[in-house]
């Protein structure tokens, strides 16, 4: 496995820390140093007491002692009792004491650190700081020295694992866990080997946890690393052949730069949190270290607006219209305005407000992830897309995900609201019963989604599968029209379904009674019924002519004046096509009698006329060969049940004799068949001296013809006599 150079500079961090800490302590007024140097070593009860002043526990119990006692005058005055101007003005009083104090504590920091640096020489007396330096790194280098022996023993596998196949997601999912597994341990042996070996030794307390906090920050580090390479797969830039292990799916860049971000994001707040550890226990005071912390926290601050403002695309696959609209110049300062609301949020202690806002920030965000990652993680076989019917294990794996984060949320809100659930369930008060509710309730929807969705996806896919096209007539062809008219209603009776059955039930867990609900919603329905006759006789009528398998989605129908190819269902009424264009709408119920004509097979008849004196036998061989070269034909040979054939004289007419021709086709094909005989009819024919019948006039007798057509024509030319 690959190890990014924010990987391998982990322990920086820690470096750095302890470079502050030298430059703490060395920054001590040579004064004081040399004072502290020229007087005697105390007395061994004094310095007992004086490591026994140093131990946090004995400090914090101090400072408890230290507190004034509370007024004789009664308990405060509870919220409830309290008005809300009350509140208001004991809210605003206290945090503008908690902004005094913060003021006031500003310039005692120097001195704050002076006593600090003067407990740590105090408690290293007889050691020399390079040396305790020295043996720190010395610790950590233990630590990364290990990691370097397993990386190199693992080689071989780490190299092979980028070579395993991850056309299925099984193989996926392998690669994937295989990589997470030695990323994990690497931080286990760079853990054990630096922590561990520090352990090893007596150390003095108070240096044991000044050091001890920062290696626990380094490997915290270190963990978000490997979870960041596990999930982003920074290294694809430069190694494009574990760019395709990527579990969220982003271009190179811009895996790169969260990553890089995430380290940063994690690594300031994990040594941040160290040093507010290690200021506890050097002795700060609580203002002090609160002034620290908010110091701190503009640096976050200032990575998260880094964040908002230079982040990459959220799809490369998006256009760069579509790019550029997402990427609006209102959302980055809606962003920015959030962020700085949360710092300020944590400065004056509004602490609900704070964790109100965070969640609404990043839960939306991190479904989001989780969904696209569970789908690409599950990507069909070759595609680099997620499908339009997501497999069962991605849906899963989505929401339970989802579920995960919507809890986690919901509790974390209660301990941040000193809410205690497990002592509200003992209670039976408005409060507590809208809680529960509102709990089970959540439960009960994040139950009805993934049925749904679980269904959903079996049915989208079986309707996908129903979408490929079988040879007309068969079985299979059969099969998928019936699909694709049943499951789409199926689909939609579910919903309804699942719908009505959660609301139900959550608003059972609200405590709403839904018996009476229940009972009015079937006498309004009762009401329905006999107002809307003619919608339930459509809904009626649509049931029975599926059950019946009248007509399918793709058939040509004729009911009355309405014909058409069937194009969908709806719940009371079917779209035909005509096959000149137009599209009716009809209701189930005016459907009546149905012919469908798309149903196994057809038979066409044409009749053909020929003169009298036409050789009858010999057109009949004619029209019989005609029907074999038909049938061997490969385009039209599937299409042909029976050949065509002549069945004999229909009837005589006036100019001819009417013969009639007969063929079983299957449906829909008899038009083009039809077509291609009557041409090669009129070509054999042609070629062999058959004529076909046309209208003429005969006339007998040819000299007394003459003789009269003169006359008359004499009379048309010659002008009247005048009388």
């Amino acid at each position: 496995m690959m190890t990014t150079h924010s990987d391998r500079n982990a322990p920086a961090g820690l470096l750095w820390s302890l470079a502050l800490l030298f430059f703490m302590l060395a920054g001590t007024p040579a004064a004081d140093a040399q004072t502290t140097s020229a007087q005697s070593s105390p007395p061994p009860q004094v310095q007992q007491l004086l490591n026994l002043l140093q131990d946090p526990a004995v400090r914090g119990w101090i400072d408890q002692q230290q507190q004034p006692a509370p007024a004789l005058a009664g308990p405060p005055p509870s919220a409830s009792e309290m008005t809300a101007s009350e509140m208001m003005a004991a809210r605003t009083a206290s945090l503008r004491e908690h902004l005094a104090s913060l003021a006031a504590a500003a310039p005692r920091l120097p001195s704050e650190f002076r006593n600090a640096a003067d407990r740590l020489l105090a408690e290293l007396r007889g050691r020399r700081l390079v040396g305790v330096l020295i043996l720190v790194l010395g610790f950590v280098a233990l630590g990364a020295g290990t990691e370097l022996i397993f990386r190199k023993v693992t080689a071989r596998p780490q190299r092979r694992i980028v070579t395993l196949p991850s056309e299925t997601p099984s193989d996926r999912m392998r690669a994937i866990g295989l990589r997470l597994a030695f990323g994990l341990s690497e931080v286990a042996i760079f853990g054990l080997g630096s922590i561990g070996a520090f352990l090893a030794f007596d150390w003095p307390p108070l240096l044991r946890q000044v050091v001890l906090a920062y290696l626990i920050a380094a490997v915290i580090l270190r963990l978000v690393l490997v979870l960041g390479r596990f999930l982003l797969a920074p290294d694809g830039g430069r190694r494009q052949d574990t760019e395709r292990f990527r579990v969220v799916p982003l271009s190179a860049d811009a895996a790169l730069f969260w990553f890089r971000r995430l380290a940063f994001f994690v690594g300031w707040f994990a040594f941040g949190r160290a040093t507010l550890d290690v200021l506890s226990a050097l002795g700060f005071s609580p203002e002090a270290r609160e002034l620290v912390a908010y110091t701190l926290g503009l640096g976050l601050l200032a990575i998260a607006l880094n964040v908002v403002w230079a982040r990459p695309a959220a799809s490369d696959a998006l256009p760069d219209a579509t790019r550029h609209t997402a990427r609006h110049a209102v959302a980055p300062w809606l962003l920015s305005l959030c962020l700085v609301l949360l710092w300020g949020f944590w400065v004056v202690g509004f602490m609900r407000l704070f964790w109100l806002l965070a969640i609404a920030l990043l839960l939306p965000a991190a479904i989001m992830v989780a969904r696209t990652a569970s789908h690409h993680v599950f990507r069909p076989v070759g595609g680099s897309e997620a499908p339009s019917a997501p497999s069962l294990m991605a849906i899963y794996l989505d929401r339970g995900i989802r579920a995960l984060l919507i809890v986690g949320a919901a509790f974390l809100l209660a301990h941040t609201w000193h809410i205690d659930l497990v002592e509200m369930t003992g209670r039976d008060t408005l409060l507590t019963r809208l809680l529960r509710g509102a709990l089970s309730s959540i439960v009960i929807l994040l139950v009805a989604d993934l049925i749904w969705q679980v269904l959903k996806s079996l049915i989208d896919r079986r309707l996908a599968r129903a979408e490929a096209l079988s040879p007309p007539g068969t079985e299979a062809a059969v099969k998928q029209a019936r699909l694709r008219t049943l499951l789409p209603i199926f689909r939609n009776v579910i919903l309804v379904v699942l719908v009505a059955v959660a609301a139900m039930m959550a608003l059972s867990a609200l405590g709403v009674e839904i018996g009476p609900l229940i009972a009015g919603a079937g006498i309004v329905g009762v009401a329905i019924g006999f107002g809307s006759q003619t919608l339930v006789k459509d809904v009626f009528s649509g049931v029975f002519y599926l059950l019946d398998d009248a007509f399918r989605v793709g058939e040509y129908i004729q009911s009355g004046s309405y014909k058409g190819t069937v194009e969908s269902f709806g719940f009371r009424s079917v779209k035909l096509r005509h096959h000149r264009g137009p599209l009716s709408t009809v209701p189930y119920g005016v459907l009546g009698a149905v012919q469908n004509m798309s149903r196994d097979w057809v038979i066409d008849k044409v009749t053909v006329g020929v003169a009298y004196d036409s050789d009858f036998e010999k057109a009949k061989k004619l029209i019989k060969q005609i029907g074999k070269e038909l049938a061997e034909d490969p385009e039209l040979a599937p299409h042909i049940i029976e050949p065509l054939k002549m069945q004999g004289v229909e009837q005589f007419s006036d100019y001819g004799i009417q013969i009639r021709l007969k063929m079983m086709t299957k449906p829909g094909e008899q038009f083009v068949i039809r077509r291609r005989a009557l041409a090669m009819i009129k070509q054999a024919f042609d070629e062999n001296g058959i004529r076909f019948a046309i209208p003429t006039v005969q006339v007998a007798g040819h000299e007394e013809a003459g003789s009269v057509a003169a006359h008359q024509a004499l009379k048309l030319v010659k002008p009247p006599t005048p009388e």
